[in-house]
């Protein structure tokens, strides 16, 4: 049977260890949202979203502060 000194420390490295796989998640999803946002700023960008209760069809058009170009 595992001393409470040992079980102590194998639950904080699990904790530590969930805190960086939630901090390396965080770190993937800023890096998501930067790279569409620079895009939305280059050109315009559209996204298309079906309701899951009544089947409509949502068109969301954004547009940058940048002209399009051909």
């Amino acid at each position: 049977m595992a001393k409470p000194d040992e079980t102590q420390a194998n639950d904080l490295e699990k904790i530590a260890k969930r805190l960086d796989m939630l901090d390396n998640r965080l770190d993937n999803i800023d890096s998501i949202v930067s790279a569409v946002a620079e895009r939305v700023m280059k050109q315009p960008i559209t996204f298309n979203v079906t309701c899951n209760r009544c089947g409509h069809k949502i068109e969301v058009a954004l547009i940058g502060v940048e002209k399009p170009t051909k």
